[in-house]
């Protein structure tokens, strides 16, 4: 259980590193994504007002399930009238299923 913890404790660093860099506005809003044990999450958050814009999730964490969360956000977004963002990985490595949200989220159409 202590490796579970520091494990935790040490993402739990990273992502006060990115959050200290990174801040959404509601004309830049903050694409933050999640990974649980059991689903993947994105959401658009503005910071200033400190609402969430527009938000999906999924069940499952595979690299098929962040596909279509990609999907799914980048059509929200655009329903929204939201083209630019900036990315909040969570302290999670950009890598797996994180990269597929990012990547199926740029070619729905977000920039970032």
């Amino acid at each position: 259980m202590a490796v579970e913890q520091q494990r935790r404790q040490l993402r739990m660093k990273r992502k006060a590193s990115i959050r200290a860099r990174l801040s959404g506005t509601g004309a830049v809003p903050r694409l933050a994504v999640y990974r649980s044990n059991t689903r993947l999450s994105a959401q658009l958050i503005d910071d200033e007002k400190s609402i969430s814009l527009v938000s999906a999730w999924i069940k499952g964490k595979n690299i098929a399930s962040a596909k279509k969360l990609g999907e799914d956000i980048a059509a929200k977004a655009k329903t929204a009238g939201i083209k630019k963002v900036v990315f909040d990985r969570g302290g999670f490595r950009y890598h797996g299923s994180i990269k597929q949200i990012a990547e199926t989220a740029r070619a729905g159409g977000l920039v970032f």
